[in-house]
């Protein structure tokens, strides 16, 4: 079985982050979102991943991309972003007559994609579709079922929703799909909806299962979500103190890798530091990760995401729920509020003065 994930978009969601990044390469819990993604997929026993890129985002998942091994990944281009349908549509060659996975990388399960794969591969139905629960339908994909699993109608953000069972980001396919796909005309919107494949094969009669996600299911679409994505995945953390602690406090559970130093600071877990960073004088509280070559220094930072080279020094008031870009700064100056709020993109300056 192979998988296939979308990597095209720009993510405006997550604007001014994306605006030199794509989405699938943002960091949660220290590493790219697209590389949990393909940590899920092998875990469910597939190694054999097609990546759908643009010509805007080929060279930064390549990049995201270099240290993952054991994979056989491939980049596919998509020139031109006509929805989720024409992604697929565009692997079609390299899927053959393979039986596949979509996974949409900006979102993270729980107990992830094996429970999917695993009860598609069983009953063999055409499609098999993740289902989650959602307050709000009409922002989904929704599906309607019959008395047991079978889906008998499924609308892209539907006004009145025929449920509140969402799709959840992840689906399994035989290549019956590509056959619709190929002959289905554009939504209103202008795109390839991937809703619209798995309705013709429901009016064509063939079976197509939704199953519950069984756990926690995070769409990273906005910034509270990479937030709250990094919190979920640091649950899971276990302490590993490799690096330089000198006059500090560590409590909780704390991954300081060998390369790190922590100096006059206190840490509380769980907290994920990154390859040769520097903590000196500071407070790093619970839910954070920070990136490789960061340095913070005199200031205090908690329930953040802190990509790689940041310098956040000399701040009088603590960062919370902060999400800073690459080689981004923070530097302090004159008193703040206590507490401050940021999503900072790559490479800015800010200065509290």
């Amino acid at each position: 079985m192979k998988a296939i994930i979308p990597a095209a978009g720009l993510g405006t969601r997550l604007r001014p982050l994306t605006f030199t990044r794509p989405k699938p390469v943002l960091r949660v819990a220290g590493q790219p979102i697209i590389r949990h993604a393909i940590h899920t997929l092998v875990a469910a026993g597939i190694r054999d991943i097609g990546v759908v890129v643009s010509d805007i985002t080929r060279l930064e998942i390549q990049h995201a991309l270099r240290e993952v091994t054991d994979v056989n990944i491939t980049l596919i281009n998509q020139h031109e972003q006509l929805g989720l349908g024409h992604a697929v549509l565009t692997a079609r060659a390299w899927v053959g007559d393979s039986d596949f996975c979509v996974y949409l990388g900006d979102n993270l399960f729980e107990f992830g994609a094996k429970p999917f794969v695993e009860r598609f591969l069983q009953e063999k139905p055409a499609a098999l579709i993740a289902l989650v629960e959602v307050e709000d339908p009409t922002a989904f994909g929704v599906a309607e079922l019959d008395g047991d699993n079978r889906i008998t109608r499924l609308v892209e953000k539907p006004k009145n929703p025929p449920s509140n069972l969402a799709v959840a980001g992840l689906y399994c396919f035989t290549p019956q799909i590509f056959e619709v796909l190929e002959h289905m005309p554009p939504s209103a919107r202008g795109e390839y909806e991937i809703t619209d494949g798995i309705q013709g094969l429901i009016d064509g009669g063939a079976e197509v299962l939704g199953v519950r996600v069984k756990g926690w299911w995070k769409d990273t679409g906005r910034p509270e979500d990479l937030l709250d994505a990094n919190r979920l995945l640091l649950e899971t953390l276990e302490t590993d103190i490799q690096g330089t602690v000198e006059d500090s406090r560590i409590s909780g559970r704390v991954v300081i890798p060998a390369s790190a130093r922590v100096i006059r600071s206190k840490i509380v877990g769980p907290v994920m530091l990154a390859e040769g960073v520097v903590i000196e004088d500071a407070y790093i509280g619970s839910f954070t990760s920070i990136g490789r070559d960061s340095v913070i220094r005199n200031a205090e930072v908690e329930h953040s995401v802190i990509d790689s080279g940041v310098l956040i020094e000399n701040t009088s008031s603590r960062l919370q729920d902060c999400l800073i870009g690459v080689r981004a700064q923070v530097r302090g100056g004159r008193s703040m509020p206590r507490t401050i709020k940021l999503t900072i993109s790559d490479a800015s300056v800010v200065e509290l003065v």
